[in-house]
């Protein structure tokens, strides 16, 4: 008969996870990372990682007698993208004014998803001890997950931050089972497999890795769009591209993903709607509309004038002077975080246009000096890394 280890982890793979480990609930490995993450002021507004701060030291701020944690992976790859712009696997074209959405949001919230799964997992266990106790947690509770993942054998740190593994790369989403029960632990991963690699730093829009393994999450895109809510800073709204809500750059990148399967539609079931929205079209949602819409889904999460915000940004971006009426309307929005943003796309726009009319009159090498660093042309933001290694957590909402 197959060990309680095996057992459960033959019943997760039958939940819908891709993989499980198992590992001891002593204190985290990378909390004085964390503090020195926090203390570099790198974590930006999310004062929340600050209020649960010593809480990450130790899982038992969460279940206070656990002896063991359960950490599964479950696949959220939609398939194979080959290019980066290649944004749907459908015969339907992108809408004109497209923004691309992180493919860890294009479905159902995995936070309900895996913890419905893990809830399961939760009770089968119990059924076979009954004095167990447990606690499932999503990337909710104050617990170093990429810790304990990495201590449960599923992957090692990327210079991204991301916890990669050999067979799904990093597009899977964490979770973890908490228990009171002595399990036996798996070998955990002690190497790590990037190499003198460093095509995540460098593709990074926004020089968000200020060193390897060192996320700066307010210059990250992904906070940028989802946790960040003031106005963007002007000097990293054109990195920020056409990314209407997170960011995949860094993984899109990564050598490790080129061969990731697609996941399981039974698992998480990827919405193919949401691969790219009409960022036009969005700024026209009203409050209604937009809780109807996106309330089951991680889209919520920066909520309606966050949303819009970034809509606008990525069509100032775009340049398409076909979106002024739409960015025009938004300067009447009830948020002032919306009318910022869309007066901001406006002049955008009216710039570089009315740089491509130039153009065409006086050659480039005979335009006023400066004038050839606006508009379309426009260069990214100098990439920011050294060789120096190190460990941090990945943003909320971030995975792998």
């Amino acid at each position: 008969m197959d060990s309680l280890e095996k057992q459960i982890k033959k019943r997760a793979r039958e939940l819908g996870f891709d993989m499980a480990g198992v590992a001891p609930a002593t204190a985290a490995d990378g909390f004085d990372h964390l503090r020195d993450w926090l203390n570099r002021g790198f974590a930006g507004d999310m004062e929340y990682m600050h209020r649960h701060g010593n809480a990450r030291q130790h899982p038992s701020s969460i279940l206070p007698d656990v002896r063991t944690v359960i950490m599964v992976g479950m696949n959220y790859f939609p398939g194979p993208v080959g290019q980066i712009s290649n944004l749907m696997r459908t015969e339907e074209p992108p809408p004109r004014f497209a923004g691309r959405v992180a493919r860890y949001a294009r479905g159902k919230d995995y936070h309900n998803v895996v913890r419905e799964r893990l809830y399961e997992l939760l009770k089968w266990i119990q059924d076979l001890l009954p004095s167990c106790r447990g606690r499932p947690v999503v990337d909710t509770a104050p617990l170093l997950e990429r810790d304990f993942a990495r201590r449960a054998g599923l992957g090692w740190f990327g210079k991204n931050t991301m916890l990669l593994n050999k067979r799904l790369g990093s597009y899977f989403f964490l979770g973890a089972l908490l228990l009171d029960a002595q399990l036996q632990p798996d070998p955990p991963q002690t190497n790590g497999h990037c190499g003198t690699c460093t095509a995540c730093l460098d593709a990074c829009p926004t020089g968000a890795f200020p060193e390897p393994g060192k996320l700066d999450a307010r210059r990250c895109i992904s906070y940028l769009t989802i946790e960040l809510r003031a106005p963007i800073p002007e000097e990293l709204r054109e990195g920020v591209g056409d990314w209407l809500f997170g960011c995949d750059v860094c993984q899109e990148v990564c050598p490790w993903n080129r061969k990731t399967p697609s996941a399981r539609p039974t698992a998480w079931p990827a919405r193919h709607d949401l691969a790219a929205l009409d960022a036009a079209e969005l700024l026209s949602l009203s409050a209604e509309d937009f809780r109807s819409r996106f309330q089951e889904t991680a889209l919520a999460r920066p909520k309606r004038r966050g949303l819009l915000r970034n809509a606008a940004i990525v069509l100032g971006n775009r340049g398409d002077p076909a979106a002024l009426p739409a960015l025009q309307k938004a300067l009447a929005d009830p948020e002032a975080l919306v009318r910022e943003a869309a007066q901001w796309a406006i002049a955008q726009i009216e710039s570089k246009n009315n740089l491509v009319r130039l153009k065409k009159i006086v050659p480039n090498q005979e335009l006023p000096q400066g004038v050839e660093h606006h508009g379309e042309n426009m260069q990214r933001l100098p990439k920011n890394h050294s060789g120096r290694s190190g460990v941090l957590p990945a943003l909320p909402g971030e995975c792998g």
